[in-house]
């Protein structure tokens, strides 16, 4: 099946629009990831979280202004599912039931007939909390190099390097949204170990799509020898075009029925897979060829300036 037939795209002459997006978009999400900081969830921070489902719905805003007085520090609040349950965060220091007993005589006291039941409660410490974010630091970084020395070995170092840069920008534009958006979402993006599977899912797929131009265009380079790089870059992106768009369109309407249906636990996850694969679909095409065409021609003009250097310097000093 080919949803486009022979395109012809000049996606290279295209790449200073794809420049101006990626540059902006990285340096927008780098400032709020600088200023705001990661929006760490209770895995990476360490705090208690409870489940709980009421007998008539309550509002976040109302729950959240209720508990504020009673613990001494504003909660995080937010619906779980349905309207009925909210799932509460707090980094409130104290023994765990302690800090339950004090949210649901809060709870009871402004609306005694509304009873709340704690479904389920969960705890992290603070040393278990920084060993987490370190491992899932450790693990980004070694995928990065790993995925880096695999395409260097199976192609150049030229590709390794495009490919390195395509993921490193994929994952930080990720965080910075997800940085810029956390405060207003419905739902819970907060940096977790589910959320960091979701990341290291779309450094997985990115790479895919990026191997599959990356090999094209090797694939290009032996059979059309005499032509100009940009031409069969473009060649070979336009050729994969329709394969990128149905694969890349089929994951996205399954992650977003996951999104919708798959419930409160999965719907921070769901949301970073949508980000991340639409994002990693596009900078396949305009971030990781592009740079390795540039680098080419990096490489180009520094031969050629070497050239000219010896062709003139007998003439300049006869």
């Amino acid at each position: 099946m080919r949803l486009l037939r022979n395109p012809n795209i000049d996606f290279i002459g295209l790449r200073r629009y794809g420049y101006i997006f990626s540059g902006v978009t990285l340096v927008v999400g780098i400032l709020f990831v600088l200023i705001g900081g990661l929006h760490y969830g209770i895995d990476f921070k360490g705090g208690k979280e409870y489940v709980v489902r009421f007998a008539q719905p309550r509002s976040v805003a109302d729950v959240r202004s209720t508990l504020t007085p009673a613990l001494g520090k504003s909660p995080e609040v937010k619906t779980y599912g349905d309207d009925r349950t909210l799932l509460i965060r707090t980094d409130v220091e104290g023994d765990l039931n302690e800090i339950q007993a004090r949210i649901i005589e809060a709870l009871e006291r402004t609306q005694p007939g509304n009873r709340p039941e704690v479904l389920s409660t969960s705890i992290v410490g603070p040393r278990f909390a920084a060993d987490l974010r370190k491992g899932a630091l450790y693990s980004a970084i070694g995928s990065l190099i790993v995925i880096f020395l695999y395409i260097m070995i199976r192609f150049e170092w030229r590709f390794g390097l495009g490919a390195l840069l395509t993921l490193a920008h994929d994952v930080i534009v990720v965080l910075g949204l997800f940085t810029i958006l956390e405060p207003i979402t419905p739902f819970s993006i907060e940096i977790s170990q589910t959320i960091i599977a979701a990341f290291l899912t779309i450094i997985g797929y990115s790479v895919n799509d990026t191997v599959i131009i990356y090999d094209r265009i090797r694939e290009y380079r032996n059979i059309f020898k005499t032509e100009r790089l940009d031409v069969l870059i473009n060649r070979a992106i336009n050729a994969t075009l329709s394969r990128t768009i149905i694969t890349s369109g089929t994951t996205l309407l399954v992650i977003l029925v996951l999104f919708i249906f798959g419930g409160e636990a999965l719907r921070g996850f769901a949301f970073a897979l949508f980000l991340g694969i639409g994002l990693g679909t596009y900078s396949s095409i305009f971030v990781s060829s592009p740079f390795v065409y540039e680098l080419y021609r990096y490489q180009q003009r520094r031969a050629q300036s070497a050239v000219a250097v010896r062709s003139t310097g007998p003439r300049a000093r006869k």
